[in-house]
């Protein structure tokens, strides 16, 4: 099997591999070809597969993605993308990253003809909602995005299924929600405190908490992520039918409720590292997103995540702390 992976040094990116590796293949089949490719280095993993290439390169720079998909890939992971916060702040960057470079990977595979049609996997996100919202967004909700990047994934995932339907590839569009907890160091993203609540103070740092304990969202971890996408690799049409985008299950629950998983996993003291500091503008931000979902469909498909916020700290802790945090 050959499996190509864009957008490869991002975190899912990297996460995706680490399952890969774990399971020593993809779905019980042995890869006998990784293709890795990125905008900066990606790195090899360990004890994958032998015939590993890496790929520094720009999706959306012609003649790149009819290069990567010559040699007939089996599955494609389409992680690659500029995020909401680079998509607001640079218009046309976003657009050529998120919209042109996915348009020329679904055009290379149409292209190559003969018969192929890899399955291809596309990390959407909850950004494609926009409000009013209910009290919980079923699987039919209307997309009508706020966001540019919220714009470029309905965009893609109609493509996907454009291209699914004319039977050039067989896709399946996962949304994910809000994956936390982010390993690495703090970033300028609004959405980063739900991460920095928790990663901070389980390594022994203050952080700030900038909204209301109130506040509301879906989580899955990093390792759910790459669960999600292993296991959309193993879906078949016939499961699917022609809804192939669909929204990935978590774990709906207020900050205050992270801050009490947080007290009861790691004890008083790291919960106390969070200290709160209102700001204005993140708080008007985050009261535009969605918070709660009705994941049935992607349920029912087979797709799992964890099942409370306690689980998705000892994740954290397991497999980016070496199951270790500072006291």
């Amino acid at each position: 099997m050959h499996v190509l992976i864009t957008g490869a040094a991002g975190m899912i990116g990297r996460k995706l591999l680490d399952r890969l590796s774990l399971d020593g293949g993809l779905n019980g089949k042995a890869i006998d070809q990784l293709t890795l490719t990125d905008i900066v280095p990606p790195a090899a993993p360990q004890g994958l597969c032998g015939n590993v290439t890496l790929r520094t390169a720009d999706l959306a720079t012609p003649g790149v993605a009819e290069d990567l998909v010559k040699d007939r890939p089996d599955v494609i992971f389409h992680l690659a993308a500029i995020p909401s916060g680079g998509s607001e702040t640079d218009f046309e960057a976003g657009y050529r990253s998120n919209l042109d470079g996915t348009r020329n990977l679904l055009e290379a595979i149409r292209k190559t003809g003969d018969g192929y049609k890899p399955k291809v996997i596309y990390t959407s996100s909850i950004a494609v909602y926009g409000a009013p919202f209910p009290p919980s967004i079923p699987d039919d909700f209307v997309l009508t995005p706020l966001t540019s990047y919220g714009a470029h994934k309905v965009i893609c995932e109609t493509l996907l299924a454009d291209y699914n339907r004319r039977g050039f590839l067989e896709g399946v569009g996962v949304r994910l929600c809000g994956i936390t907890v982010r390993p690495g160091k703090p970033n300028l993203a609004a959405s980063g405190f739900y991460s920095g609540i928790i990663r901070e103070p389980l390594a022994g740092i203050e952080t700030t908490l900038p909204v209301a304990e109130s506040v509301t969202n879906t989580h899955a971890s990093p390792r759910a992520a790459a669960g999600f996408l292993v296991h959309a690799a193993s879906l078949t049409p016939e499961q699917l039918g022609h809804r192939i985008n669909m929204t990935m299950p978590g774990v709906c629950c207020t900050v205050g409720e992270q801050l009490e998983a947080l007290r009861r996993v790691a004890g008083d003291a790291v919960a106390r590292r969070v200290k709160h500091k209102p700001d204005p503008f993140i708080m008007k931000i985050v009261e535009g997103w969605p918070s709660r979902f009705d994941c049935t469909r992607a349920r029912e498909l087979g797709f799992t995540a964890e099942t409370s916020f306690d689980e998705i700290i000892r994740v954290h802790i397991e497999d980016d702390l070496g199951g270790k945090f500072v006291q």
